[in-house]
């Protein structure tokens, strides 16, 4: 279902359009794809290359693209293999959405999230925020 954003002085932009939540859906994807790959060539083109675009990892705080694609360039991809459990993609207008996912890491069962700011820009759809997380470990019952 498709509501708009709307004000008095005649805003009108939709959320949840069926086509961009597809175009959305595709991006992510495709970025999904390349974090399983590790293909850091891919993950750093779908990042907004710009000062101001932001990670928040799991151990690490990621201040503009420069920061990212170094973390990049340099992270051990031994634990990046992951299940989706869940992604939901909600899209405001035509060029602004958020991507949110969980998911269980493969080697240890861990579950985590993730969270995408997504603009889309003369070059096409790029995240300009993420953040991911970690849930924490569940204690046994006493």
């Amino acid at each position: 279902m498709s509501i708009s954003l709307g004000t008095e002085d005649g805003f009108d932009e939709p959320i949840d359009d069926e086509d961009v939540v597809a175009e959305v859906h595709a991006v992510f994807d495709h970025y999904e794809k390349a974090l399983m790959e590790n293909d850091v060539d891919v993950l750093d083109e779908l990042f907004w290359q710009d000062p101001r675009t932001i990670r928040y990892g799991a151990g690490e705080n990621l201040y503009g693209f420069e920061e990212i694609a170094a973390f990049r360039a340099g992270r051990n991809p031994a634990k990046i293999a992951r299940k989706l459990l869940r992604v939901e993609i909600s899209t405001y207008g035509r060029n602004f959405a958020t991507a949110n996912c969980e998911y269980q890491r493969l080697d240890d069962g861990k579950c985590g999230r993730q969270s995408q700011t997504w603009l889309r820009l003369p070059e096409g759809w790029r995240v300009i925020s993420a953040h991911v997380s970690f849930l924490p470990e569940a204690k046994p019952a006493s």
